[in-house]
């Protein structure tokens, strides 16, 4: 008899666990889990965390809106801390052990190109939400920033047109790392392409989260003093731009003076500074907090309100970026090819992105190109304000495409259009 209620104990045990597990298990069905790989810490912490916000933000929304196939998205967020093998290790620890469907995340070249063997193995999907420069066309990862030719090429135009002050000599500013130098090397062939010597071009690379700034800048004050109109084309990435711009301050260089026109300087970065100084100064973007349109209002607001409703630090002067447009743009894009592809399988997904569009806060329909797995995208040159914000002094007329293998490095014309296995 002991033995017989023993047994039944131990049958209704184990009912209860197997009950208790497929509910666990059906619970886990019921969501779609996605990663959000940013530097949280660490000298880039400065741009990236807003895009953790933004992808929090946008989850947030979808979610409210029914979610993804009827299933609400869960983020798993990781701090890689601006620590470049930590990011291979981080993203795999989403694919492999958190079993996420997407990662949307990394702001630097150098961190891209250390999850991309992960992505490659796993056969993880990325999305990339930076400017970048280039030169690489992966079947795992979908660029939704600029490429070289929907950014840098079109700022150094305008920089050497007659309403960007005819620049006939050129800084070449960035921190040391793959981004700048490659786009610096792609701005070099054009240049000389346009007829602008060795001699008038200065390159100079300083580490991340370099700070001392004043040799550089005299450097540039002596430069520009030798009697050609001179510009500085700046890869600055991170909290470096901080003390960058104070010394340009400090040291009275105007933006009608010697211009500086930056690739990674946006309303986030400039937050940090007194913008007054650098008044005229330029960046050239995708998109920016001040272009006036209905889906940007409502862009704007939402980050607004996600900032009050969650406590983020000075909730009450959040801005909007570039990089924030982009990963919104992303995410959702994302959702409209799961729910395309009716399944979140890498592969399935990478074929319904194709040709996928959505109206962006920058006011312009942007469409995920058919085969090369980057935005067409309109671009945008705008002059800093004393308030931080930027006034746009150019656009192109539309949303152009990327090229991303650019024409200015010798072979590329050999490249094909679409990534290796597409």
């Amino acid at each position: 008899m002991v033995r017989r209620n023993f047994m039944k104990t131990l049958s209704a045990v184990a009912v209860t666990a197997a009950f208790g597990l497929g509910s666990v298990n059906a619970l886990a069905a019921e969501t779609i889990k996605v990663g959000v790989l940013h530097s949280l810490s660490g000298t880039m912490a400065i741009s990236e965390t807003a895009l953790k916000e933004t992808a929090l933000m946008t989850i947030a929304e979808i979610n409210k809106s029914g979610g993804v196939m009827g299933k609400k998205l869960e983020p798993v967020v990781v701090d890689p801390a601006s620590n470049w093998p930590l990011f291979a290790e981080k993203s795999r620890q989403l694919l492999s052990k958190d079993k996420v469907a997407v990662v949307f995340g990394c702001w630097t070249s150098v961190s891209r190109k250390s999850v991309l063997p992960v992505f490659k193995e796993l056969n993880g999907l990325l999305f990339y939400p930076v400017q970048y420069e280039g030169e690489e066309l992966e079947k795992n990862v979908f660029y939704t920033g600029a490429a070289p030719n929907q950014q840098a090429i079109p700022a150094v135009e305008y920089l050497m047109s007659k309403d960007g002050g005819e620049a006939k000599r050129f800084v070449l500013l960035g921190t040391d790392y793959v981004y700048p130098r490659t786009t610096n090397k792609i701005l070099r062939a054009f240049l000389k392409s346009k007829g602008v010597a060795d001699a008038d071009i200065m390159e100079e690379y300083t580490p991340f989260g370099h700070s001392d700034y004043q040799t550089i800048i005299a450097k540039i004050k002596k430069f520009s003093s030798e009697g050609k109109k001179t510009a500085v084309v700046s890869t600055i990435n991170g909290d470096s731009n901080v003390p960058f711009y104070k010394e340009l301050g400090n040291a009275g260089l105007k933006a009608t003076d010697v211009p500086v026109v930056a690739f990674s300087v946006g309303e986030e970065e400039l937050r940090g500074v007194d913008a007054k100084p650098l008044v005229g100064h330029l960046a050239a973007w995708n998109y920016f907090m001040s272009l006036k349109n209905p889906e940007n209002e409502k862009f704007v607001k939402m980050y607004k309100d996600w900032a009050k409703k969650n406590k983020l630090p000075n909730a009450g002067t959040v801005v909007t970026n570039d990089p924030m447009e982009a990963t919104f743009v992303g995410i959702h894009m994302w959702k409209q090819a799961v729910e395309k592809a009716k399944s979140t399988d890498t592969d399935k997904v990478i074929a319904a992105m194709a040709g996928q569009t959505f109206n962006a806060p920058s006011g312009y329909t942007l469409k995920m190109d058919e085969t090369n797995h980057h935005l067409w995208k309109p671009v945008f040159i705008g002059e800093i304000k004393a308030d931080g914000q930027f006034d746009v002094v150019w656009k192109t007329k539309g949303p152009i495409r990327a090229q991303p293998w650019s024409p200015f490095i010798a072979g590329n014309e050999k490249k094909k259009d679409a990534p290796e296995g597409k």
